[in-house]
């Protein structure tokens, strides 16, 4: 499950991007890191399905759940980072500019 959340994540991201490649908004790092985080769960899936075969396409209800929060959490914490990203580099300059206008 956490390898096809962070696909759907990775594959939203890059259409996203894709139509819009002006945006000062920095979609091209999300992109990368759900990217990156895909290939991290897919190495993960090949890794499991040698070590036991068959039955990794059986999994018990209460993994599929686990996997299903870990996957969610780590599109998250993929938006956190790259939330503080975007705050950091301020492509439009808002944050500046408010917190100079303080009176």
């Amino acid at each position: 499950m956490t390898l096809l959340i962070t696909v759907f994540a990775a594959v939203i991201v890059t259409v996203v991007w894709y139509t819009r490649p002006d945006s000062k908004m920095r979609l091209g790092t999300l992109c990368l890191m759900y990217w990156g985080a895909s290939l991290m769960w897919f190495v993960d899936a090949v890794a499991e399905y040698i070590d036991i075969g068959a039955d990794y396409f059986a999994p018990a209800l209460s993994d599929m759940l686990n996997d299903s929060y870990l996957g969610l959490s780590v599109i998250a914490l993929g938006l956190i980072i790259w939330l503080v990203a975007v705050l950091v580099k301020d492509p439009s300059g808002r944050l500046k500019a408010a917190l100079t206008n303080r009176k």
